[in-house]
């Protein structure tokens, strides 16, 4: 009884740390793409290589999961006075030490980091809705195999409407 325990126990965590690993996979894909498309948009941002493409992308990833929450944290009070305004500075300071950590990405100046955050923030943020299912999930597929009827109220058409 304890190994059954045990074995499911195990599997589940092996399925939830698939999951975790799926959207990691899926978010560096999609920032990937929107640092890719960004100097279309942004003179002063440039990549050399895909493998310093990639290198970029997957730094900006860990940055903004481990480095932005306590930079947000400890600059709130400025967030707060600037309604929020404060948190492009931030995106900008992080994408602006991406290049002297990863050779073969160039940023040239602060304004192309602003710039180029914003842009990689919108694309980012289509890609992510994009493949976001009416269940709020991320699903690498939009296929959906049957159609899940809504639940609510609906409008009835009033007798008027029916002559």
């Amino acid at each position: 009884m304890q190994t059954d325990f045990a074995n499911r126990l195990r599997e589940q965590r092996d399925i939830e740390y698939r999951i975790v690993m799926r959207h990691f996979v899926f978010r560096w894909i999609i920032t990937t793409v929107a640092v890719m498309i960004t100097p279309v948009f942004v003179n002063g941002i440039r990549y050399d290589t895909t493998g310093a493409l990639l290198g970029a992308a997957l730094l900006l990833g860990i940055l903004n999961a481990f480095v932005r929450p306590v930079l947000l944290i400890l600059s709130a009070p400025l967030i707060l006075v600037t309604l929020g305004f404060f948190i492009l500075i931030i995106n900008a300071l992080m994408l602006s030490w991406v290049p002297s950590m990863v050779v073969g990405f160039h940023v040239d100046g602060f304004g192309s980091a602003f710039w180029g955050a914003i842009i990689i923030g919108i694309i980012s943020w289509l890609l992510s809705a994009f493949f976001r299912g009416s269940d709020g999930r991320v699903h690498i597929l939009t296929h959906h195999t049957q159609i899940k009827p809504v639940e609510g109220r609906g409008i009835e058409p009033t007798e008027k409407e029916n002559k």
